[in-house]
């Protein structure tokens, strides 16, 4: 397959491309700074160019976000645009990666999202994050009944082992999760049957 991977140079984009180059497919990575396209999809205009600029040669059979930027303060120092920072950064970014490729990939090709556990397990100074991952997850539910036979889910991990240093203690006493085994959810999204999932590690 010929997949559009946004957030390629972080570290659950990194292992995504791994995983999905190991099954053969061919990926070609997107982010601001650095990637095969470099573009910023939280602008509209910019994901319009993605597509033409990745359509040029041949069509797109699943488009992968593993990107999402969301602000971290208590609740009593975020001020609306805070909030809205979240929703722009991570939400709307992926409704309209969805929304503008869903007449630009192939008939029965895919979207997967990144969501996060704190849609339902908050921790302090989270509520932007729980917000905008509750967000997702609402919308993938709500466009997979409406986009067959094309597929669209979310991947919803926990916090990664490889990131324990640095935010372990945010969450003191959860499960982390291998961000390799992470990655095989995207796998698992782009190569199966689902449609509507959450896949929740």
């Amino acid at each position: 397959m010929k997949i559009l991977l946004i957030g390629a140079s972080g570290r659950l984009g990194t292992a995504v491309h791994q995983a999905l180059g190991e099954r053969g497919h061919e990926v070609l990575t997107v982010g601001r700074s650095s990637g095969d396209l470099r573009l910023d999809v939280t602008d509209p205009a910019q994901v319009s160019e993605l597509y033409e600029r990745a359509g040029r040669s041949g069509r797109i059979d699943a488009v992968v976000s593993a990107a999402g930027d969301v602000p971290y303060k208590p609740v009593t120092g975020m001020r609306p645009e805070d909030y809205l920072a979240a929703f722009h950064g991570k939400v709307l970014s992926q409704i309209d990666l969805v929304r503008q490729g869903v007449p630009r990939i192939s008939e029965r090709g895919s979207f997967t999202l990144i969501a996060g556990v704190l849609a339902h397990e908050p921790i302090p100074a989270g509520s932007a994050a729980a917000m905008a991952n509750g967000a997702v997850e609402a919308f993938v539910r709500a466009a997979a009944i409406e986009i067959a036979p094309q597929r669209v889910n979310a991947v919803s991990p926990t916090v990664f082992t490889e990131s324990l240093a640095e935010y372990g203690n945010a969450f003191p006493g959860v499960p982390s999760v291998a961000v390799a085994d992470v990655a095989q959810a995207y796998v698992r999204s782009v190569e199966g049957g689902h449609t509507g999932q959450i896949y929740s590690l």
